[in-house]
């Protein structure tokens, strides 16, 4: 009996142990919540994707400066190495001229006027010797201030190639977060998944047309667009099917800026290369008055775009895994509209 009792007490104190206790199972997840995650997962995905984006173009443009200035650089002391060979040159030959005294050379000299007329010539050829050094100077000058100027461009250039490297890093970890968060849903549950995004797609379309701000401004033809906009939207969707690659600009995938990119290329206009960049550079446009080829920049952080394509339609490339497609142009949060031309 006292055994017993002993393993009975024995075994209450190990069942009130800490970290003993069985924790209650956790409930399953909704779809709602994982649809919540997978779409923050992918939308931070975006926004490291334009920060990419921007790295890399800065980058870009680093290399483009550093390479003018080695051009520069190498002209230079070609330049300078020409005036060395000049300032030699007069050197020695001043130094042949002038080994003997004035009056030696005016008792020897055939009359007055030729030792003069040599007097003159050596005028002349220190001047040219001082303007010689002078032009030296200035050409190491020039010479010192593109050896500095390199070096604090190659400065920025590493500070870009880094935050380049992080914004890839970001992305690449919350791609996979997203993926394996799918990957743990049956196959019956991803169709749900994806019939629930199209749901939310489509209500979002439908109060965006009928809030105050578009009115059916956006039913209005495509007539409107300019041949630059219709050019742009040919492109565009021309490459609907394509799938979208985070950092691509074609032609065979593309991100959402770097489609929106290529089709003002081909109708001959330049644009910036973020969606962010897209939003702070070019003229904004108000809803009511937007036409075919404006760009519709999305959530508050600019980081998505599409282009409006009439009809309240446009097409864009959504994100990984999808392609690029027409959508309802008010099935995502609207920030504002950019015209590029």
């Amino acid at each position: 009996m006292t055994a017993l009792i002993c393993v009975l007490a024995v075994a209450g104190v190990v069942a009130t142990m800490p970290g003993t206790a069985y924790a209650e199972p956790k409930p399953p997840r909704s779809l709602e919540d994982v649809h919540k995650e997978v779409e923050s997962l992918y939308r931070q995905a975006e926004a490291a994707t334009d920060a990419y984006n921007a790295a890399n173009e800065a980058q870009r443009s680093q290399e483009k400066s550093i390479a003018e200035i080695a051009k520069s650089a190498a002209e230079a002391q070609e330049r300078m190495n020409r005036l060395k060979n000049q300032a030699g040159s007069l050197a020695r030959a001043q130094y042949r001229d002038g080994s003997m005294p004035p009056q030696v050379r005016l008792l020897l000299s055939g009359s007055p006027e030729s030792f003069f007329d040599g007097a003159a010539l050596t005028h002349k050829g220190q001047a040219a010797t001082r303007g010689l050094i002078t032009q030296v100077a200035a050409a190491q000058k020039a010479i010192d201030g593109y050896a500095k100027a390199a070096g604090e461009r190659w400065k920025t250039l590493d500070g870009e190639r880094r935050k380049k490297e992080g914004a890839k890093k970001e992305i690449e970890a919350k791609l996979a977060a997203a993926k394996e968060l799918e990957s743990k849903l049956e196959e019956k549950e991803r169709e749900r998944l994806r019939l629930l995004e199209e749901e939310r797609a489509r209500q979002a379309q439908q109060k965006w047309l009928s809030s105050d701000a578009v009115k059916g401004a956006a039913l209005k033809g495509s007539g409107a667009a300019t041949a630059e906009g219709k050019r742009a939207v040919d492109f565009a969707t021309a490459q609907i099917g394509k799938n979208y690659v985070w950092g691509a600009e074609g032609p065979d995938t593309y991100d959402c800026s770097g489609l929106t990119l290529k089709a003002w290329a081909a109708a001959g206009r330049a644009i910036p290369r973020t969606s962010q960049d897209q939003w702070r550079l070019l003229p904004k446009v108000d809803l009511k008055d937007m036409r075919p080829g404006d760009l519709i920049i999305y959530f508050g952080d600019a980081s998505h775009v599409g282009m409006y394509v009439g009809d309240g339609a446009m097409v864009h490339a959504p994100r990984p895994g999808r392609q690029v497609t027409i959508a309802g142009a008010g099935s995502m949060p609207v920030l504002g509209v950019v015209r590029p031309g």
